[in-house]
């Protein structure tokens, strides 16, 4: 077994825990091979040669994952290939635009607790769920503002 043998082992094992929390199966795998490359970036022939698979399965993944602001796409001078590198932002402007999807769990969650009265146990675990949320929406700009500091980091 190769150093590349375990990266690759490596890479579907994380695309597959990616995949199993809401990825897309090609997504993960190409946004996996993107993180374990040593700089970052691949072009569109390198990733289906990796992954072995075709250049349409990259192209549709890759456009989802630039879609939803994980990857970008560059071009050295003179070339004419697009690189495709993970967002090092990505990460953290997802965990920041979380607090839109937080918001409106809370607020579906109160008008449940509302309909089903919190005297209820439906509307009880509706009321939890709303309190979750606002829970959340209060802890992750802290966190945020916590990983800016241990990274020096000023947004």
């Amino acid at each position: 077994m190769t150093d590349d043998d375990d990266a690759l082992r490596f890479l579907e094992r994380f695309a597959l825990l990616m995949s199993d929390s809401g990825y897309p199966r090609m997504a993960a795998r190409v946004l996996s091979a993107l993180l374990i490359a040593d700089d970052g970036r691949r072009t569109a022939a390198e990733l289906a040669d990796l992954l072995q698979v075709g250049p349409s399965a990259v192209s549709g993944a890759v456009k989802y994952l630039m879609r939803v602001g994980m990857v970008t796409r560059e071009r050295d001078p003179g070339e004419r290939r697009d690189r495709y590198r993970v967002d090092p932002t990505a990460w953290y402007r997802a965990a920041a635009s979380s607090d839109e999807v937080f918001r409106r769990f809370e607020e579906g969650a109160r008008d449940g607790a509302d309909v089903l009265g919190t005297d209820t146990p439906a509307g009880a675990r509706m009321d939890e769920t709303r309190r979750f949320f606002a829970f959340l929406r209060s802890e992750v700009p802290q966190l945020l503002h916590k990983w800016d500091e241990i990274n020096g980091e000023v947004r």
